[in-house]
């Protein structure tokens, strides 16, 4: 028996999804998190997985992880003590920034103060030019007082970033050298190893990133495989990243700017999973869980990668799924703005101690202590009745808020669910009505431990008319680091003018990219028959600030031609803005090829079992449930794993199971597909 293991470390829980590649058994777990010590819940968690005789730990062959500490302590502003070194002249770039206000429409909000402070500034006599020639050599003195300043600074990580140095790196690759020889504890992060890319600051602002999260990541990364070793020897780790794939935990170490944006990753990747597997295309994803509420669409099976993110505050040009987050979990507290009206979120009450339903403290009124109220969540509690939740506290809580309104507890409630559901709903016309695509184009694909509970709601909003509910809702980060293959990218930055004469260039290029993928493949023990690499140009007209990418097929990539190549320019600027210019000049500014090593994993061929055809469902019981504000139903709730293959049933429903509750209104139609999958027909 041999067994992949995916943990997702959220906000709340600890998610488990358990494979093995023999049998095809799978097996899911959650466990409360522990935010003082996330490894703690993973021990935890792969200990009753073992307890419970479901999983040989000795025969592990394969960990995926998500985490979330590079993301918690730039929150927390709990990184290293970091320096920078910089090209004389540049000393406070990282505070001029782009000399743009965080919010066009408040005077009075300010960037976040710069991780680094200009005390541990240090500027390095050199300078190279745009071409990679050296301009002002960089000399042994300007080293040696390069050391000097570092040293003394106290600094216990430095980031590097000098000029052009995208295109050169020489002079950043010595003052590591030398750096390394003088004081080997500090953790050094280059530009040119992080992200050598055109844009300065940003390129800047990202290696300040990642040097600021290497001893955070250094030492979870430490603990958290020796921990995890001596439980699975013969698992081989690895930590998700921001595009959607694994890298392993030295890599991580290495650039742990990567994971920062990782946790909404993974559960792209698991919903284009749970969507090829239902035979769907196009889907837009609803990630609720006990913080935030995150938004992605989908189109044929494709998520959107982007390479412009903020993360608190601060610019970072690093490959990340593009996910829209909004402050909208199980955990999202009611409260009451100074224009007197009631808002919910951002601010949640996490998992300690949580909203006031889990009996741990907690006083303010949340999402989850809403739908306790009306009926929604089960009395018995989470995780099969293994998390007793408390009416009464949740009352309690409610009821403030309710006197202030001058309304009934239940209306009260009624009344968070729909600010929050509104919530989410502005955060998915973000990411499809602002960009041109019609939601009733897409089914609405919800998982988390609260996103099927709210997404008929969500989904009546924007007009989309179907629900696809996978099997394990609320562990479906996990199911997506189990089907995750191993990704690494590359980029060379060089603005060239789109023309024939520049065709022998740029293909010159891509031989070295592609040379630096094999090498890497062969670094990670990938064999050649599991090795694939994706080839893309970020393109632009002449005189445009932004670029569009544009991918490129094997053959295309391998014999570049120059009307293909504007001519997907053009489909792609036509995609997005609505329009092209065949006339107007195009440049070629980055050149990118990632590199895929496949993973084995789920087949995932998306036939799972043949249906049984119709048939009903016999409730386990029955509550009341509130689907308006003005009296409840009678509601009779299933246990979903009595659910077979081919069943069909209409609303109103409540459908419950370890991770999550789905609700169904009433005029709903649910009918359960082969993969186990809930494809739900909304009611007007």
């Amino acid at each position: 028996m041999s067994w992949i293991i995916g943990v997702d470390v959220g906000g709340t829980f600890t998610d488990f999804h358990v494979y093995n590649d023999e049998s095809g058994a799978l097996h899911t777990h959650k466990t409360p998190t522990t935010p003082e010590a996330p490894a703690t819940a993973v021990l935890q968690g792969l200990a009753a997985l073992a307890e419970a005789g479901d999983i040989d730990l000795a025969a592990v062959h394969r960990l995926s992880h998500g985490t979330t500490i590079a993301t918690n302590a730039l929150i927390q502003r709990r990184g290293g003590k970091v320096a920078l070194l910089v090209t004389e002249g540049f000393r406070d770039l990282l505070e001029i920034g782009r000399q743009i206000r965080p919010h066009m429409f408040s005077f009075q909000q300010d960037h976040p103060a710069p991780l680094v402070p200009r005390e541990r500034r240090f500027e390095a006599a050199e300078r190279m030019l745009h071409d990679g020639s050296v301009h002002r050599e960089l000399t042994d003195a300007a080293i040696a007082e390069a050391v000097r300043q570092v040293s003394e600074s106290g600094a216990d990580c430095l980031a590097v970033c000098l000029i052009f140095g995208f295109v050169n790196p020489e002079h950043e690759r010595r003052l590591r050298a030398a750096l390394q020889r003088a004081l080997p504890e500090l953790q050094i992060s280059i530009s040119s190893d992080v992200q050598p890319e055109f844009r300065e600051y940003e390129r800047l602002s990202t290696t300040v990133l990642n040097a600021y999260l290497q001893p955070v990541m250094a030492r979870y990364l430490g603990d958290f495989e020796d921990q995890v070793s001596r439980l699975t020897p013969t698992a081989a780790i690895g930590i998700n990243q921001s595009s959607g794939g694994l890298m392993t935990p030295a890599r991580a170490r290495q650039l742990p700017v990567r994971t920062a944006l990782s946790g909404p990753a993974a559960g792209v990747v698991g919903a284009i999973d749970a969507a090829r597997s239902a035979g769907l295309a196009n889907v837009i994803t609803l990630d609720m869980g006990g913080t935030s509420a995150d938004v992605c669409l989908i189109r044929e099976q494709q998520a959107e990668v982007t390479y412009d993110r903020w993360i608190e505050g601060h610019p970072a040009r690093l490959a990340s799924v593009d996910v829209n987050a909004v402050g909208a979990g199980g955990g999202s507290i009611a409260w009451f703005d100074r224009d007197g009206l009631m808002k919910v979120g951002p601010q949640s009450a996490g998992a300690d101690p949580g909203p006031a339903c889990y009996g741990q403290g907690g006083t303010e009124a949340t999402v989850s202590d809403a739908n306790l109220v009306l009926g929604r969540l089960s009395p018995r509690g989470l995780l099969g009745g293994g998390m007793a939740l408390r009416d009464d506290a949740a009352r309690v809580a409610l009821s403030a808020p309710a006197e202030r309104l001058g309304m009934t507890v239940e209306h009260t409630a009624h009344g968070v669910l729909g600010i929050v559901v509104a919530n989410m709903v502005r955060a998915i016309r973000g990411i499809s009505v602002q960009r041109g695509h019609d939601p009733r184009d897409f089914v609405l694909l919800p998982f988390g431990g609260a996103g099927p509970l709210h997404a008929g709601d969500v989904a009546r909003a924007l007009g989309i008319d179907r629900l696809l509910v996978p099997p394990a809702p609320g562990i479906l980060c996990a199911r997506g680091l189990v089907v995750s293959d191993l990704r690494e990218s590359f980029v060379l930055s060089r603005v060239t003018p789109l023309a024939e004469a520049a065709l022998a260039g740029i293909e010159a290029n891509l031989g070295q990219l592609r040379q630096r993928a094999d090498a890497w493949f062969e670094q990670v023990n990938i064999p050649p028959a599991a090795r694939s690499t994706e080839c893309s140009l970020d393109m632009r007209y002449i005189g445009q600030n932004y670029e569009l990418q544009v991918a490129l097929s094997d053959r295309q990539a391998e014999q570049l031609e120059l009307p293909t190549l504007r001519d997907g320019f053009f489909a792609a600027h036509e995609r997005n803005y609505g329009y092209h210019n065949p006339d107007d000049p195009i440049e070629v500014v980055n050149l990118r090829i990632t590199a895929i090593g496949r993973l084995q994993g789920p087949a995932g061929t998306g036939e799972g079992v043949a249906e049984t055809g119709g048939g009903g469902a016999t409730a386990d019981h029955h509550r009341p449930v509130w689907f308006s504000a003005e009296a409840p139903m009678d509601t009779p709730v299933y246990d979903r794993a009595k659910l077979e293959a081919g069943l069909e049933l209409g609303g109103p429903a409540v459908i419950e199971q370890l991770d999550t509750t789905t609700l169904l209104a009433p005029g709903d139609r649910l009918r359960v597909d082969g993969s186990g999958n809930l494809i739900v027909e909304l009611a007007p």
